[in-house]
């Protein structure tokens, strides 16, 4: 059973900086994907971003393309999702998924409780 406990989220600024985590744990073999999605109240999900560990290619989606970066450090089986240039529409709460990772559609396998991220204009 895969867990994600996400973290680092809070209340910044239009333009401000986050760097959110998600700890993985549970699992035996490589996952095929991780990712970030997102859910404003009121709002759909959205997939934000994806890394393919096999490949360790990336995807992104177009909203936050050039602004955000997500990474891996393996050896603190840790995912990361480094945010810039935030905007008030970035306010959500993000999760974490894994082994299901579809960006466009926002669908994601798994999933922690969540870390809110706010951002004021």
């Amino acid at each position: 059973q895969v867990q994600l406990v996400e973290s680092g989220g809070g209340s910044v600024q239009a333009g401000g900086s986050l760097r959110l985590s998600c700890a993985v744990s549970g699992y035996a073999d490589s996952l095929y994907c991780l990712g970030w999605f997102r859910q404003a109240p009121g709002k759909a999900r959205e997939g934000v971003a994806v890394l393919y560990t096999g490949r360790s290619n990336t995807e992104y989606a177009d909203s936050v393309k050039g602004r955000f970066t997500i990474s891996h450090d393996t050896a603190k089986n840790t995912l990361y999702l480094q945010m810039n240039s935030l905007k008030p529409e970035d306010t959500a709460m993000y999760y974490c998924g894994a082994e299901v990772c579809d960006v466009v559609a926002g669908v994601f396998g798994y999933g922690g409780q969540g870390t809110q991220v706010t951002v004021s204009s």
